[in-house]
């Protein structure tokens, strides 16, 4: 039972507040707590003043907690919304700061080419766009306002128990009831649906092409700004659909949910004001069950918000990938050392090569680049440039992919079979350098330059 409450996505969440914040996370909770709790004891001070009135007492001390309280209600709520936007905006640093290591640790490439960490790679890398959800920094005030809420019913339940045990059990658990008849209607539970992940990445591609400058000015250029804008709302029309689908009120459980909470809450008044009435408790204490038990009601409208549901499901995506890109991008070191070797010029042999699950993008392919010069790759997008350069760099030949182990990368004749990670990068990345152009014409081009060491002194890249 405990496993499954710390293996759920919310309790990650939360977790992760504290080690992103730990100053914020506590004065957030604190005020959380105390803004839930405010409601309950403002009934109390309420009654209290009432009392005070009809016995004729002095009314200081009951105005000036009445009056305290109503202050502290003004006052905290903008606090409180101020820190929910600095810890939103702190633990959305946080999680890119993990994923940003997660990625660039694993010596290899293999986990950013992985199709099972793709899902995870995009919900953990898009979350604070504002693409399927608002950003942390907005998220935080709307789960802070749900538990608030949720708190203020509870602590008014405890006080309308003190009239009756029976009467928080009936309004609590009619007001609670409702989460349950329109559990359908308050969180978008399917948003993980292949469906809506792909109108996610289609949404996001057509975003991407448009506010991005190499792919923009592209755009201007060849005409396609509108082909653009429209792709991206078609996209984005379609995630809407898709909400309102699975969110939209459905009628019966909307009619016993009214049903059900009008009945409670006849019995509960009209049993409250016949004991006013009859003298068997006093005015000021009906005034605060009633308050009480109007306080209850929050309940209702309490809880864990659909914004949490956004919310936390970048941060399990985090977690996730943390441990599971090292295996997948881990590289397979040899035992030679690359120390004294030439980087004078680059071929490759007999390479095959495919990424998990997908067909063959290399087969017995031959490449060799003489020192000075440059070379010129054209191809349409997913014709195996990219590969081409990995393996021109002994990374992707290196990964946990399908590859043909007659295959070689060679650095001025000397394999890097076998050659330490370590000292792998430090010689090829001063063989070769690559740029890449993106454009939306049907062909694309990547280009290899490689020079031997003597012309490389005084060009940096």
């Amino acid at each position: 039972m405990l496993r499954r409450l710390t293996e759920r996505k919310e309790w990650k969440f939360f977790a992760v507040l504290p080690r992103a914040a730990p100053g914020l996370a506590v004065a957030w909770w604190a005020i959380l707590l105390l803004r839930g709790i405010l409601p309950a004891a403002f009934a109390i001070a309420m009654g209290v003043l009432v009392g005070a009135v009809q016995r004729g007492d002095s009314l200081a001390g009951s105005l000036a907690l009445a009056g305290t309280i109503f202050v502290l209600l003004q006052v905290l709520s903008p606090i409180h919304q101020a820190l929910s936007t600095n810890l939103g905006d702190r633990t959305a640093a946080w999680l890119y700061d993990r994923l940003t290591e997660a990625c660039v640790r694993p010596p290899g490439m293999g986990h950013l080419e992985d199709p099972t960490l793709t899902n995870d790679l995009t919900v953990a890398r898009d979350f604070d766009l504002g693409m399927t959800g608002p950003p942390l920094s907005i998220s935080m005030d709307f789960i802070a306002s749900g538990m608030v809420e949720m708190v203020g019913g509870v602590a008014s339940a405890i006080i309308l128990a003190r009239y009756a045990w029976w009467a928080p059990i009936v309004l609590a658990g009619a007001w609670l009831a409702t989460h349950w008849l329109l559990r359908e209607s308050a969180i978008w539970r399917d948003r993980n649906t292949e469906e809506v992940r792909g109108a996610q990445r289609d949404a996001d591609y057509a975003y991407r092409l448009a506010v991005d400058p190499p792919a923009s000015k592209e755009l201007r250029l060849f005409g396609l700004a509108r082909w653009t804008i429209d792709r991206f709302i078609a996209r984005r029309t379609r995630l809407h659909e898709l909400q309102y689908a699975a969110t939209r009120l459905r009628e019966r459980p909307v009619i016993w949910s009214m049903l059900l909470v009008i009945s409670a809450n006849v019995l509960v008044f009209w049993l409250v004001a016949s004991a006013a009435v009859h003298g068997r408790i006093s005015l000021g204490e009906a005034v605060v069950y009633v308050q009480s038990a109007v306080g209850v009601s929050m309940i209702a409208f309490g809880g864990f918000s659909w914004a949490l549901d956004g919310a936390a499901a970048p941060v399990a995506a985090v977690l996730r990938l943390e441990p599971a890109m090292r295996p997948a991008g881990a590289l397979r070191s040899g035992n030679r050392s690359a120390k004294a070797t030439p980087a004078h010029g680059i071929r490759l042999r007999d390479v095959t090569f495919a990424y998990p699950g997908g067909a063959a993008v290399l087969e017995h392919f031959d490449l060799t680049i003489p020192a000075g010069s440059s070379l010129a790759i054209v191809g349409q997008n997913g014709a195996g440039k990219t590969t081409i350069a990995s393996c021109c760099a002994g990374c992707t030949i290196r990964s946990p992919v399908r590859s043909k182990s007659t295959a070689s990368t060679f650095v001025s004749s000397i394999s890097l079979r076998g050659v330490r990670g370590s000292r792998l990068y430090s010689k090829t990345s001063s063989a070769w350098n690559c740029r890449c152009a993106i454009t939306l014409r049907r062909e694309a081009h990547q280009t290899i330059w490689c020079a031997p060491r003597s012309s490389r002194r005084g060009r940096r890249n």
